[in-house]
């Protein structure tokens, strides 16, 4: 299980669905009842969730009707995840290679046979 308060949990499940396109610019977001129900949390929880992709700038507030994806919000996400990508994954692996004396040629083909 994730180290991850459960809002945050929530706002990247969120994410991810604006990332598929299962949420795409213009869709209504999930209510902040419609998602404590399916989670199971405190309401509050889920406002804070919400209020999360709201200061990010993936979702805008419209008064009596909800929150809605803004367009690039997809794209917004995807580049957020390419960077921690690059971070989290790719730098690290690199360094490893470098220091096992692994070229990149035999990377490429390590991740290539890996595909298969």
């Amino acid at each position: 299980m994730s180290g991850k308060p459960i809002y945050e949990r929530i706002a990247d499940e969120l994410q991810d669905l604006i990332a598929s396109g299962e949420l795409a610019a213009g869709q209504r977001v999930p209510s902040t009842n419609e998602l404590s129900h399916f989670h199971s949390v405190n309401p509050t929880t889920s406002a804070k969730a919400l209020t999360t992709l709201l200061q990010a700038g993936l979702v805008e507030k419209r008064r009596g009707l909800g929150m809605f994806v803004l367009p690039g919000a997809r794209e917004q996400v995807l580049a957020q995840r390419r960077a921690a990508f690059t971070s989290n994954f790719l730098s690290p692996l690199l360094r490893e290679a470098e220091q096992l004396g692994i070229t990149t040629q035999e990377l490429t083909d390590m991740i290539t046979k890996g595909n298969k």
